[in-house]
């Protein structure tokens, strides 16, 4: 981010959010509020003028409905690139879209491509690297996928793994690292009869790439987990010193490429916590950023089976205080035996939700 420019995320409820103001919103995310291409969801938004992803995961322990409000620090121009909608402000770029399976028109249909999931993948991505393109291409720092009936077997392949196929094919189409230089990622899933949706921040000034130690980067996972490995970094740091910000992936009980802990959602939201420690020792490492402790960010985790929930969240609220910025969401997680999920997000001179 350039100097005096600031990036800052709220949850909010439809309520809250309205009362704020939308004026400097560069991009949102809605919470159970729609989960159709093209809905409005829940929220009646009037004339606000924004990118909007509209996600299927329901929120647990608040609201019914909430709103991920990523602000800036001025007002941010909005536009759009075919299915892509986007906002820009500064350096920095928001940018969401949905695609249904079923609604692909045949010129849209990429021929190598053999299953619907994804089609339609590599067309949202295809989509997402033009936009950057057209935009002056910044560099990707952080994606948000949201695959429906992420782990249901079809085709003779796990659609996450028909996902990240799609995902790789598209990248190199256009362009695209696939290992490396890629950005901080999650991929959760959604309800079967929803689109994929994909909300996306970008920016002309080039983030620095964060691996784990104590994990196998993603991107050199065996072929056990899929002919194609997932292209994601496991964090991203943005800016420097004051204005530092870091995405943390979406991280879960992994040592090396291994699921750890199964069965056991509480030592499981243990093992997710240390893996997040471990990044925010590495991203510490860098010049210019300053170091980061758990109670600096903002998580929002995902949680498979909602009875969980209360051991999960006594876990993490006794690792990062009660008065931590916490977003509970019920979804699907990439592998099946795992039972939580947790991505994050902060850093020095941010403001966290309240």
């Amino acid at each position: 981010m350039s100097a005096g420019e600031t990036l800052r995320l709220e949850y909010l409820t439809p309520s809250e959010s309205r009362s704020h103001g939308w004026h400097d919103v560069l991009g949102a995310a809605a919470f159970d509020a729609g989960a159709r291409a093209g809905d409005s969801g829940a929220t009646d938004f009037g004339a606000a003028d924004f990118p909007l992803a509209h996600v299927h995961a329901p929120v647990l322990a608040g609201s019914r409905e909430l709103l991920e409000l990523w602000r800036v620090s001025g007002r941010a121009r909005a536009d759009s690139h075919g299915r892509v909608r986007y906002a820009v402000s500064g350096e920095l770029l928001f940018g969401s879209l949905s695609v249904h399976e079923g609604e692909l028109r045949s010129g849209e249909r990429p021929q190598h491509t053999p299953t619907p999931l994804a089609m339609a993948t590599e067309l949202a991505y295809r989509e997402l690297y033009a936009t950057l393109a057209a935009a002056g291409d910044p560099a990707l720092v952080r994606v948000w996928n949201y695959i429906p009936a992420i782990n249901l077997e079809t085709h003779g392949l796990e659609r996450y793994r028909q996902f990240n196929s799609a995902r790789h094919d598209a990248s190199l189409a256009s362009g695209r690292a696939v290992a490396g230089s890629v950005p901080a990622a999650s991929a959760l899933g959604g309800a079967p009869d929803s689109p994929i949706t994909i909300y996306f921040l970008a920016s002309h000034r080039a983030p620095a790439f964060i691996e784990n130690p104590r994990q196998v980067s993603a991107y050199r996972y065996p072929v056990q987990y899929g002919p194609r490995s997932p292209a994601f970094s496991r964090a991203t740091v943005l800016g420097e010193g004051g204005e530092a910000t870091l995405f943390i992936s979406g991280t879960a009980s992994i040592v090396g490429h291994r699921t750890m802990h199964a069965g056991d959602p509480r030592a499981q939201t243990r093992e997710a916590l240390v893996n997040i420690e471990a990044l925010l020792e590495e991203a510490g490492r860098r010049p210019g950023i300053p170091p980061l402790r758990l109670e600096h960010l903002a998580y929002k985790v995902y949680v498979r089976d909602p009875r969980e929930l209360p051991v999960i969240r006594a876990e993490l609220e006794a690792a990062v205080g009660a008065k931590a910025a916490l977003l509970y969401l019920q979804a699907d997680i990439c592998r099946r035996d795992l039972a939580v999920e947790i991505e994050a997000v902060g850093g020095y001179g941010w403001r966290s939700p309240q």
